[in-house]
């Protein structure tokens, strides 16, 4: 239903491919000072095509074809841009020094094409594609007065390239819905309504707006919107009937199986590698303080199961018996650069391949703090329906992570991703949260 708010990803696939074989004609040009003869083109395009496939995946890394980080503005796009094509780049030398066979040791091209790619991609993306039209702001009228719907419009009305203009807000306490949405809808020759159809008076009043339907006005579900915009669902919608619509074993009978297999596969190959990092890593553990290389705890896992996890140890001092809510203990310098890293957390791949656990899902947590959060937090041990991660949808997008103690309000904020992720779970997410981990990683970003 929310489609029609996501950017145009085809459209920007598109124009991004045909800009990288364009800037690669006008290195060339550049580079021999006149016109590629078409043979010379051709020569240089063959090798370059497999790199622009390659490049297109990075883009997707970088979030330069996200709804959310397009319509939110994270970051400077130029700034996310020119990181991307300088990995690009990069990528492009190795391949090159790798296959010789294709005849060609494009450097200076190279760092021709860095720039001259940069900026028409950059031309692309900032002044050519918005005047297609694709993505011109259209006036909304938004109903509803929920928490959701104000953050949805705040978040709206702020975001620099939102597909919607909210030129009204009608809030249903006072006049009549119906006459209220009807005289706004005119007033302001709307082409959209976003509503919240959970409020039972804006569920009554549209049931006399349906011609409207036929005059080309859309009409969105807010808390549909409100999951496309921010990667979560609203925990207030959350009750015994959204579980049973949303939250279903039986829908995921091919899905379940196949994720264990791709689990399997990539835990014990990265697993068998890793193995190549463990003397260093133990012998810089052990040189720290002398004390144990592995630390082991319990976690809840799918079902509610409890589980031992093993870690590489990046803390030290007394942790009150193990009791994780009184815990005192404290980061290591080594330990600091292991979490930084994230490569304390390689032991993990083991607890993958035995099932404890899953290349992505929720992450796991202590048994005392899920006793604490469930009777806290209605609905929290959804969350274990599934087996925990390595990574998850909540580690890319939820800031205020908890550490270490009990925070009922950033835990509650977490519960609405995890929420998100068991509603959407597929390959195709699982894959989108493999790639956006690994940026992460190499940024050393969102530990």
């Amino acid at each position: 239903m929310t489609t029609a708010f996501r950017p145009r990803t085809l459209v920007l696939f598109l124009g991004d491919l045909f800009f990288f074989a364009f800037a690669l004609w006008l290195s060339l040009t550049l580079r021999t000072l006149e016109m590629p003869s078409q043979e010379l083109f051709l020569a240089h395009l063959s090798p370059f095509s497999f790199l622009f496939a390659g490049w297109v995946v990075v883009f997707f890394i970088a979030g330069l074809y996200e709804s959310r980080s397009i319509i939110l503005a994270r970051r400077a796009f130029s700034v996310a841009l020119l990181v991307a094509q300088t990995f690009n780049i990069a990528v492009a030398a190795i391949f090159f020094f790798l296959t010789p066979s294709f005849g060609i040791a494009p450097k200076t091209l190279l760092l021709i094409y860095l720039f001259v790619s940069f900026f028409l991609v950059l031309c692309w993306r900032v002044f050519l594609y918005p005047r297609l039209g694709l993505q011109k702001p259209e006036a909304a009228v938004v109903v509803g007065d929920s928490v959701e719907v104000r953050e949805l419009v705040t978040a709206l009305r702020l975001a620099p390239h939102a597909p919607a203009r909210i030129v009204a807000v009608v809030v249903p306490n006072g006049e009549p819905v119906l006459d209220a949405v009807t005289d706004a809808i005119e007033a302001h020759q709307a082409r959209i309504v976003i509503a919240d159809f959970n409020d039972q008076r804006v569920r009554a009043a549209f049931s006399e707006l349906y011609n409207y339907v036929f005059r080309g006005v859309r009409f969105f579900d807010s808390s549909a919107l409100y999951e496309e915009v921010f990667g979560r669902v609203p925990l207030s919608l959350v009750d015994e009937q959204w579980v049973a619509r949303h939250i279903s074993r039986q829908g995921h009978m091919l899905y379940d199986p196949l994720k264990r297999m791709m689990d399997i596969v990539v835990a014990f190959c990265a697993g068998v590698v890793s193995l190549l990092l463990y003397p260093f890593l133990a012998l810089a553990t052990k040189i720290q303080d002398g004390g144990p290389v592995f630390y082991r705890q319990m976690r809840t896992g799918e079902n509610n199961k409890s589980f031992v996890m093993s870690k590489f140890r990046s803390m030290s001092g007394s942790d009150q018996g193990g009791e994780v809510l009184k815990s005192k203990l404290v980061v290591t310098p080594v330990g600091r650069v292991l979490r930084k890293t994230r490569l304390d957390e390689i032991p993990q791949l083991w607890s993958v391949l035995v099932g404890d656990m899953s290349l992505i899902g929720p992450r796991p947590e202590f048994p005392a703090l899920v006793e604490e959060y469930a009777r806290e937090i209605p609905y929290y041990n959804l969350r274990h329906l599934v087996k925990p991660g390595l990574s998850g949808w909540a580690q890319l997008y939820h800031d205020n992570h908890p550490h270490h103690g009990t925070e009922v309000e950033a835990t509650r904020e977490k519960l609405s991703y995890d929420l998100y992720y068991l509603k959407h779970r597929s390959l195709v997410l699982d894959a989108t949260i493999v790639l956006k981990t690994i940026k992460k990683l190499l940024s050393r970003s969102g530990v």
